[in-house]
């Protein structure tokens, strides 16, 4: 028996977004704990997705965000990336839809969990003295809700305020 893949769709003024719960569709680009330049714990997420256009083409792109938590991790903010942004060139509906997506689908697929649940593997391998703090966080991640996305706001990068 085939089993069907879970998709979502976006319309956007360039065309229909469409997000795939398939093997290697989401990544984590980069983990970061807190520092004192920067207090917040962050993980950059990559996520493909294929772009169907009006002109009948269609291409995959591979766009990201950060989901950042402060050190006690109550709360969640989205920020942009500067380039590459899954939340660019939108306008405030597709902003919104794109959110909505994060929160009622991304966070939920199966690809998001092993992704992390890989990356925890990575980390353990490489058993630095910030292993247990990464991995706390990478775990809190897992615990992410539908509820937590819609609460959080979202962030442009410095360089665009």
């Amino acid at each position: 028996m085939k089993k069907l893949l879970d998709a979502k769709v976006i319309n956007t003024a360039y065309g229909l977004e469409v997000y795939l719960d398939s093997v290697k569709s989401i990544e984590i680009k980069e983990v970061h704990i807190p520092t004192i330049d920067s207090p917040f714990y962050e993980a950059k997420f990559g996520i493909k997705y294929f772009l169907l256009r009006k002109e009948k083409n269609c291409n995959s792109q591979r766009n990201y965000f950060y989901i950042r938590m402060n050190p006690d991790f109550s709360s969640i903010v989205l920020k942009e990336t500067e380039t590459e942004s899954l939340f660019a060139v939108k306008n405030e509906a597709e902003r919104k839809a794109t959110k909505k997506l994060l929160g009622e689908w991304f966070v939920k697929t199966n690809n998001y969990k092993e992704c992390i649940n890989e990356f925890i593997t990575e980390v353990e391998k490489e058993d630095t003295s910030h292993t247990a703090e990464t991995i706390k966080f990478l775990e809190k991640l897992l615990e992410v809700t539908t509820e937590d996305i819609e609460l959080a706001s979202v962030e442009k990068p410095a360089t665009c305020k």
